[in-house]
């Protein structure tokens, strides 16, 4: 699949309705990978390229009733069967492109992406939109709930070093980005790559 925004886009449509359906076994790994990207009562995290929105109810619990949840996707109608299912409860939807967020710089505290990565036009362009949102000090999970090479015998298709999150191509390509990878775990059962967004975290910010 072309990761051409429209091509994106169709390649999703045509798959919303029955997205959940297909992947019933995910949550858990969603829980997990949320557990670990450490937020805090109060905080604003945003979910990239949300798809049907399954970790938003684990992202709210995280930040409580006083924290904020936005869920951005590229989709209107992932983020349709995201409203159907619910989950619109748990935070706010927004229909945009992860490579130009209408946010104000410094404005989120975290940012959770599943399977965001392989479906940008531009990754590099990408994880600096990312990092321009997030405050610094703040944090970015990149998750799968499967791992590379598990992903790549679903798909059909061979694993190569030339793979972006491969830990020699992504540690780079974060850093260019303006993050820094702190922990990376590629097992059957999950892909999740924790990155610190560069600069002096603000003084209430450890």
């Amino acid at each position: 699949m072309s990761n051409d925004p429209a091509r994106v886009r169709e390649f999703f449509t045509a798959r919303a309705d029955g997205w959940d359906a297909k992947f019933p076994g995910d949550g858990p790994a969603y829980d997990a990978a949320v557990a670990d990207l450490g937020l805090r009562d109060g905080d604003t995290v945003l979910d990239a390229g949300c798809g049907t929105g399954r970790a938003l109810s684990a992202l709210r619990s995280a930040v409580g009733p006083r924290g904020a949840v936005l869920g951005a996707d590229l989709t209107p109608a992932m983020l349709n069967a995201a409203v159907r299912a619910g989950r619109h409860h748990h935070g706010l939807l927004m229909v945009t492109d992860v490579g130009r967020l209408p946010l104000r710089g410094g404005s989120v505290d975290a940012v959770f992406a599943a399977g965001l990565i392989a479906h940008l036009a531009d990754a590099l362009a990408g994880l600096r939109e990312l990092a321009r949102v997030v405050r610094p000090g703040g944090r970015l999970a990149l998750f799968h709930p499967i791992g590379r090479a598990a992903l790549a015998a679903r798909q059909g298709r061979e694993l190569t070093p030339e793979d972006q999150r491969a830990e020699p191509r992504l540690r780079p390509l974060l850093a260019d980005g303006g993050w820094d990878l702190i922990s990376y775990t590629d097992e059957d059962t999950r892909f999740l790559a924790l990155a610190v967004r560069r600069g002096r975290p603000g003084p209430n910010r450890p």
